[in-house]
């Protein structure tokens, strides 16, 4: 089963694709750039829609998802946590 999606190799999250990510629970992402499979526990409860990190990431670090710089971290994500709006902000401001 597929938990969450991947565009590229570089990107530093996932997008959660199921309902119910729990804290602890062992995930299987699918890196579409070159079809291949990423596994992660969650460290988190993460929605539907949301993004995990694939990395430790520290405060001022870029987002990258789909090949994109989407954002800032403003404050440390773990691999496998929630990574949101609690700890990503947009460059812009």
């Amino acid at each position: 089963m597929i938990h969450f999606v991947v565009h590229e190799p570089g990107d530093v999250v996932g997008v959660i694709v199921v309902e119910g990510i729990k804290a602890g629970t062992d995930l299987v992402g699918w890196v579409m750039e070159g079809d291949s499979t990423v596994n992660i526990r969650s460290e988190s409860d993460i929605p539907i829609g949301h993004k995990i990190a694939l990395q430790d990431l520290k405060s001022g670090d870029t987002i990258i998802k789909y090949g994109v710089d989407i954002g800032k971290v403003v404050a440390p994500i773990k691999k496998g946590e929630h990574t949101h709006v609690q700890n990503v902000k947009t460059k812009r401001w």
